[in-house]
């Protein structure tokens, strides 16, 4: 198992999930990974400055906007270079997610610790789907 207990709790209550830098682009991963979170019944907040509309759902162009129009976030997906993760993150502690996960290939270590310090949980280098599919196969969702 990849993932603790309590973030499996966290995954496991969560409703809705903000998707930073979900492209419009089917082949793109942050697509099929929003995709996939919608099939398995999440709300999916896009987070893209560019564009109005992604996945049939209104995109906001930050966690803060999509909060005030969405309500509770709890799990912000972070689909970004390493080096634009800490703005990201400061927004998740601000509106008070329970969950920051960072996909594949995107670790920020200053940023996970100012997301812990604030309790929130912090996932690095794995990809939401992946590990929802596997947590799945095992029963543990």
């Amino acid at each position: 198992m990849s993932v603790d207990e309590a973030t499996i709790e966290i995954i496991k209550n969560a409703k809705t999930i903000a998707v930073v830098g979900l492209s419009p682009k089917n082949y793109r991963p942050s697509n099929s990974v929003a995709r996939y979170l919608m099939e398995q019944g999440y709300a999916v907040v896009p987070i893209n400055p560019k564009h109005d509309m992604i996945l049939g759902v209104k995109a906001y162009p930050d966690l803060m906007a999509a909060r005030e129009s969405e309500g509770n976030i709890d799990i912000v997906d972070i689909f970004r270079a390493p080096r634009n993760v800490l703005p990201h993150v400061e927004e998740s502690i601000e509106i008070g997610a329970a969950l920051v996960w960072m996909q594949v290939g995107v670790t920020h270590e200053e940023a996970a610790l100012k997301a812990r310090q604030a309790d929130i949980t912090v996932v690095m280098d794995l990809c939401l789907s992946v590990e929802h599919r596997a947590l799945k196969r095992q029963r543990l969702l």
